[in-house]
């Protein structure tokens, strides 16, 4: 029932003014709680993008037990080629070719235990930048340790330390310490080199009678090998990352991989590979080809 104009005017107007207020004041809680509905989709939304990492709490200390775990796992591994190397388990091209193959992968599997900041990658490169003091050491004589030499020279000589085994060492530091596990590159940088050139020398030895027209001591056999091992090893450790986060699949990427596979794989059996050395040619292929295509 409507009120006359002139009767109870101060009650009127005190009703409207409550109304007023009460509608305001719904309305600015249907606002609120939108924006708290927003804000909690927001957070699951960067909760789900947000790369991961094994040790969340406190990144330095974090930091510091990946270190230790990444560094004990290469170094058992280490162990484990130069006690095949002095027992005979394998001859020594064999035995040097798997610890060529293994080291880097192994690593590179470790790397999701470190943060995400630069701190992570810095700490990672270390490991493999002591193993770079350690080979120039052993390289110029001022280190004994015949058994590394033996596990990862081919005729026993501790100067060749100085190149394919020194360059080995630098690449992994390399791409941990520039690309990171953010970066495709870093991915074909060291599964070219690992994979691919160690899979290239094993299978060239066993099955490469027919050679190429233009490098009589390389094999069609190992340069298929090659291709195949690094691009596969490839494929395998974007989708590995991508499951943390990382780096987002897609095809334009694994054509970029194949591209590189097959340019490292040309490179590899050039002869200025062999003049030079392919553990100093097949990365610095991987980097200039993939710095174009991933």
């Amino acid at each position: 029932m409507a009120l006359p104009a002139g009767v109870f005017p101060g009650l009127k107007s005190n009703l409207y003014s409550s109304n007023s207020s009460l509608l305001l004041s719904n309305k600015k809680g249907v606002n609120r709680f939108n924006l708290g509905i927003y804000k909690l989709k927001t957070r699951r939304l960067h909760s789900e993008v947000r790369p991961k990492a094994m040790f969340l709490e406190n990144p330095v200390t974090g930091d510091l037990i990946a270190t230790a775990l990444s560094g004990g796992i290469a170094l058992s591994m280490l162990r484990l080629w130069e006690e095949t190397a002095k027992r005979g388990v394998f001859d020594q091209k064999t035995n040097r070719k798997l610890v060529h193959i293994s080291i880097g992968l192994v690593f590179m599997l470790c790397w999701p235990m470190f943060s995400s900041g630069r701190q992570g990658a810095i700490l990672a490169a270390l490991i493999p930048g002591l193993n770079i003091i350690k080979m120039l050491l052993l390289g110029l004589g001022l280190w004994k340790d015949d058994a590394t030499v033996k596990s990862m020279s081919r005729f026993g000589d501790h100067r060749e330390l100085l190149k394919g085994p020194l360059y080995y060492a630098f690449t992994i530091t390399l791409a941990c310490a520039v690309y990171w596990r953010y970066s495709p590159i870093a991915i074909g940088l060291i599964c070219n080199l690992y994979a691919g050139d160690g899979i290239a020398d094993i299978v060239g030895r066993r099955f490469g009678k027919q050679k190429l027209p233009y490098n009589k001591n390389k094999s069609f056999a190992g340069s298929i090998a090659m291709a195949a091992a690094g691009f596969l090893a490839s494929i395998g450790y974007l989708h590995y990352f991508s499951l943390f986060g990382y780096i987002q699949e897609s095809s334009h990427m694994v054509f970029g991989f194949l591209f590189v596979s097959l340019a490292a794989a040309l490179v590899e059996s050039h002869p200025i590979s062999t003049e030079l050395d392919d553990n100093l040619t097949v990365p610095l292929t991987s980097v200039l080809v993939g710095s174009l295509v991933l």
